[in-house]
Formats: C-alpha cells, sequence, structure tokens
C-alpha cells in the first residue's frame, strides 16, 4: 500500500510520515522533490521514516538542520525515534548573525 511522508528539506534523510505505515508500504515522501522508500519495519503515524541508510554516529537531518545522531544504524525505510537517535547540543551563541555581520 503506498503512504504518504512530508520531505522538508532536500538535505533531510528522514521524512515525517502522514498516516500509519505498514512494513512493505511504498512510502512516498514529497516536498520540493519525491523521495519514494519502501518501509523497513512498521511506523507510527507522525514518525520518522529514514530515506537512506543512516550509520551508528552519523547525523540525522530533518528541516536541514541536525536534529540528533543516530545510536545504532538505521536501515533505509526504517523507523527513526527517540530509541535510535540522541541529541545533540549545540553552540548557537557561535551561530548568531549579528547586525552587520550578514
Amino acid at each position: 500500500m503506498e503512504r504518504r511522508a512530508v520531505l522538508l528539506d532536500l538535505k533531510d534523510n528522514v521524512a515525517t510520515c502522514t498516516g500509519e505505515v505498514r512494513k512493505g508500504d511504498l512510502v512516498v515522501a514529497v516536498g520540493d522533490e519525491k523521495v519514494e522508500v519502501t518501509a523497513a519495519e512498521n511506523i507510527p503515524i507522525w514518525h520518522k521514516i529514514a530515506l537512506k541508510p543512516i550509520k551508528k554516529g552519523e547525523a540525522v537531518i530533518k528541516y536541514g538542520e541536525m536534529i540528533g545522531e543516530a545510536d545504532r544504524d538505521i536501515a533505509k525505510g526504517g523507523w527513526v525515534s527517540h530509541e535510535n537517535i540522541h541529541s545533540v547540543p549545540r553552540d548557537y551563541a557561535s551561530e548568531y548573525i549579528l547586525k552587520g555581520d550578514a
């Protein structure tokens, strides 16, 4: 069965499923481009699916930004959740654009 997901940025390696996904479903992630992936496992509604393999220690990218790091290898089509990624603190102060810098 075909399911939909939202692809927020072309740099993203995950997309958000807009419905419940079952292992073997074709998931079509739509945004500025369309990416198709077969679900490797069941994924709940509003959770993330890996659009490509994500290796342990690799950045998980959503919104074009790193939202975490993989705790273990995540297969293409796998469920990406708090069970297999962790947050990585950022130095936001160094990312500020000050008036006159731009």
